[in-house]
């Protein structure tokens, strides 16, 4: 039986396989807490109900021991555990492995120590829940596009180019040529879009940012939809959709980790589209105007903005506080965003672009952009760039032959499951961070 299903097996026997996570004495009864993967269930061992050798299982056993538990499924409100409410009432146990000395107790620890042992920490209730999370929300994004005429279509992770600036590329030797870990798969997904309209990648995109913010990874993994024939508006409506499924899916399935994670759910349940749109232009007038109405001088340089500049991490906090709903930011100026963006035709010092904020101070998750079609505009701006022409040659291309309009956006797995998880530092988000400084395990 899995626990997570521990609810149809009321008054049946049966087995479950697992680790014990806690265990109270009680002195003729012992409360197991067995996990399976699934959940947590309260194990009753009664010295008066199973044999000696059982009864003496119950007392050996310790915290991290792998179990074999054979027992009736009973309902009892009181019942601790993840679903909770019902127990099992032991007949027989077996040790498969006694462990000693586990390094995590129920102390508090410290997060070096915990990141040091992540590879244990990933066994507690609260990051169990977490990657639980994460999985419905991979599993969601491909539900939503796969069921929407995307097609899912790999793209490298070497790559001769940089797409978002040559400052945060890790260099790889290729057999003595020069090459790097991709940043995103977007140049290959314009290529992927006349062949197939609709497509979208997804995986792990790597960022050698000197960065030590709680919304920075050096790895991490995103879900990148790109579509020909695809307006700026149009791509606005296809993510904000694409988010708001997200999110109901992991209210509908996760209540229970939630739950774990205390996580209120009143404002993830406002997400729903349409979300909110500002520029760039006014969001550094609200800036700047928050930032004369701050009494601490720290927050007022904070929040300061000269128009042009790009945003920082307070500035996104600021923003996504101010709105109930992920917003969109658009069009930025050219001279802060990637070499690939569409100039707005009535501004051309902005570009056709946005990030989406997500609420309660989490910042961007999602960025995206309408691409530029035109094959000499594309040159002139990779030439603006200092980008080494030959090797786009093949990008150049797509503006050769069959150029369309098209857009696309790059949405952040971790810094999603961050905000919907409300977790403080997204080093929990995915299994094993890699951060400045964190490599191991």
């Amino acid at each position: 039986m899995r626990i997570e299903r521990i609810a149809d097996y009321v008054g049946q026997e049966v087995t479950v396989q697992g680790w014990l996570y806690n265990k109270t004495d009680k002195g003729r009864l012992y409360f197991l807490l067995v996990r399976d993967g699934t959940g947590i269930a309260q194990c009753v061992v009664s010295m008066r109900d199973v044999p000696p050798e059982t009864f003496e299982a119950a007392r050996r056993v310790t915290q991290e021991s792998s179990l074999i538990v054979t027992g009736t499924v009973r309902q009892d409100a009181r019942a601790p555990g993840i679903p909770g409410g019902y127990e099992i009432a032991v007949r027989e146990i077996r040790i498969v492995h006694l462990t000693q000395d586990y390094p995590i107790g129920p102390k508090e620890h410290g997060v070096e120590f915990l990141l040091d042992h992540r590879h244990l920490w990933l066994r507690s209730s609260r990051q169990w829940a977490i990657q639980r999370i994460r999985a419905t929300v991979i599993r969601a994004i491909r539900d939503w596009l796969d069921g929407h005429g995307f097609l899912n279509v790999d793209t490298p992770l070497l790559t001769a180019t940089a797409a978002e600036g040559t400052t945060t590329l890790f260099p790889v030797d290729y057999f003595g040529e020069r090459l790097y870990l991709a940043q995103t798969g977007q140049l290959y997904n314009e290529a992927n879009i006349f062949a197939f309209g609709r497509v979208y990648c997804f995986g792990p995109a790597f960022r050698a940012e000197r960065s030590k913010t709680r919304r920075h990874l050096l790895e991490f993994w995103m879900v990148e939809p790109e579509m020909a024939f695809c307006t700026f508006e149009e791509m606005l409506e296809i993510a904000e959709q694409l988010v708001s499924y997200v999110v109901a899916r992991v209210l509908e399935e996760r209540r229970n980790e939630l739950r774990v994670l205390e996580r209120d759910t009143t404002p993830l349940e406002k997400v729903t589209p349409p979300f909110p749109r500002i520029t760039y232009d006014e969001a550094v007038r609200l800036l700047n105007e928050w930032a004369e109405e701050a009494t601490d001088p720290e927050r007022k340089a904070a929040l300061r903005i000269e128009w042009g500049d790009d945003f920082g991490a307070p500035h996104e906090t600021a923003l996504s506080l101010h709105f109930e709903k992920p917003v969109f930011v658009t069009h930025y100026p050219a001279a802060v965003k990637a070499f690939y963006m569409q100039p707005d035709p009535q501004r051309p010092e902005v570009v056709r672009c946005a990030d989406l904020l997500a609420p309660e101070g989490y910042g961007e998750i999602i960025g995206g952009s309408e691409r530029i079609a035109d094959y000499d505009l594309l040159l002139q701006r990779l030439r603006e760039h200092n980008l080494p022409v030959e090797e786009y040659q093949w990008y150049l291309d797509l503006r050769r032959y069959g150029s369309v309009p098209h857009s696309g956006f790059g949405m952040g797995i971790e810094r999603t499951v961050a905000w919907i998880c409300h977790l403080d530092h997204i080093r929990e988000a995915i299994a094993f961070p890699r951060m400045l400084y964190r490599y191991r395990p």
